[in-house]
């Protein structure tokens, strides 16, 4: 039996995004059950990486539970659109990094499938070291 996956895109198949611009995609659930899911969740979301404490903050979540009316289709994927927001702008600097993603996870039986795609919020550009 194959593994359980997520395979997510975005619709313009682009990775940077400006401030107001709508963020669209679908994601897919491949070797799985419907019975099997017991829910799945759906998020926008920005993270810090580098020195310090790591932060953490969702834009957009939505939840999908077997117990929802509708039910999960997996015939049809599914579908997210945000509104993205001014700021945190993404940012790749020499200590801090600010990064922006999708993430999907879809709790499947006991285990938990994650799947998530990064794309840039503004056109900062990267940090130069200059101590030379």
């Amino acid at each position: 039996m194959r593994e359980p996956k997520i395979s997510l895109c975005l619709d313009d198949d682009g990775s940077v995004y400006q401030p107001g611009n709508t963020l669209s995609g679908e994601y897919r659930l491949k070797s799985v059950q419907p019975e099997e899911i017991r829910a799945i969740e759906v998020s926008v979301l920005w993270y810090t990486e580098g020195k310090g404490d790591e932060d953490m903050a969702v834009h957009e979540f939505w939840r999908y539970g077997a117990e929802d009316p509708a039910g999960i289709d997996l015939a049809e994927p599914g579908r997210f659109s945000t509104v993205l927001p001014y700021s945190p702008l993404s940012y790749d600097g020499m200590i801090v990094k600010v990064r922006w993603c999708v993430r999907v996870r879809a709790f499947v039986g006991r285990q938990e499938i994650v799947g998530q795609i990064h794309f840039q919020l503004g056109d900062v550009p990267p940090a130069q070291d200059t101590s030379s």
